[in-house]
């Protein structure tokens, strides 16, 4: 079974394309057939991290000359990295930015067939639908950072909007179900002293068996977070205030999977276009993802998630703005 590895971030330029880039690198050279995708749909670049060539087409392309016979097994490319492939993204295409969910499911659906050890998704930053859905894919996505308050708080953001939207697609459109987690996160849950716990008992009162079903879905949700760019001391212990955080408010649990140390090196192979992983393999940041790489291969692989569909686009945007207004 194909491993699918969402890598998303809160906040832009924390390092996360060249995160996944490296990360798919390592998995090759461990001897697994690795597919890195360029899903940030807004501003697609993978391939320049990776120093190939622009792509003259792409997933942009894909999209927007949509054909739900068409498979994107035809936009796999080869890297001058054996057993490491590439689909690329196509930002110069409109209309990729917001996707119907039932495009998001065929590419989901998809990238599942390919004949793959691993399916990396270099995702966009933020808390969009697209970033959301896709992060999904996988109960264990990783969530980079850097150690900086804004990264910390934008990352707990994505995990929250993340846990809230895995929560609503699992009940039917217009059930009683997604309304009480509608009502739920439009309230601040952060200094109230109400945890996501309190929603369990809520819907016990609607169904048991819908509470049931909301504790075994948190109890599978499992992001793990990746320091980047760390000096000090300080730094690592960012890592653990997030985990904190998070265990605190939405009473789940989250993997301190990483600490990647700063190196300046990493800037400079990207202006080369050649990855650190290749030129410099003995650095410390490559020996962090190359351990990080033997870990993943040490977890259990998990089927793609089935979820129902959203509802229409006005409602879709309510909910965004109750989810932004309580984070």
């Amino acid at each position: 079974m194909i491993k699918i590895i969402p890598v998303a971030s809160g906040k832009g330029g924390v390092g996360k394309s060249s995160i996944s880039s490296n990360l798919g690198i390592c998995l090759s050279k461990l001897g697994k057939t690795t597919v890195l995708v360029d899903l940030d749909l807004g501003g697609s670049n993978l391939h320049t991290f990776l120093g190939e060539r622009n792509p003259e087409r792409g997933l942009g392309s894909f999209i927007a000359q949509w054909d739900n016979n068409r498979s994107l097994e035809n936009l796999i490319r080869e890297t001058r990295v054996p057993r490491l492939f590439l689909i690329p993204g196509d930002s110069l295409i409109p209309g990729t930015a917001n996707l119907p969910f039932y495009i998001k499911k065929k590419i989901l659906n998809d990238l599942s067939q390919l004949v793959a050890d691993y399916v990396i998704l270099d995702l966009g930053s933020g808390t969009s639908f697209n970033v959301l859905d896709f992060f999904l894919a996988s109960q264990t996505g990783l969530v980079v950072i850097a150690p900086e308050t804004t990264s910390i708080l934008n990352a707990y953001s994505l995990i929250k909007g993340a846990l809230f939207r895995q929560l609503y697609l699992s009940f039917p459109g217009k059930s009683q179900e997604r309304q009480v987690l509608k009502d739920f996160f439009s309230h601040k849950l952060e200094g109230s002293g109400t945890n996501l716990k309190s929603i369990v008992k809520d819907m016990e009162g609607i169904n048991p068996a819908s509470a049931l079903k909301l504790h075994h879905i948190m109890s599978r949700f499992y992001p793990r977070v990746i320091l980047n760019q760390g000096r000090t001391d300080y730094d690592l212990k960012l890592g653990m205030k997030l985990r904190e955080i998070v265990t605190r408010n939405l009473q789940i649990d989250m993997e301190y999977f990483a600490y990647l140390p700063y190196d300046d090196r990493i800037r400079l192979s990207i202006l080369k276009r050649n990855p650190l992983s290749l030129s410099v393999p003995q650095a410390p940041f490559v020996e962090v993802l190359m351990q990080m790489a033997q870990k993943i291969i040490k977890m259990p692989k998990e089927p793609l998630q089935r979820y129902y569909e959203d509802e229409d686009i006005q409602e879709l945007q309510q909910i965004q703005s109750l989810l932004g207004q309580s984070l």
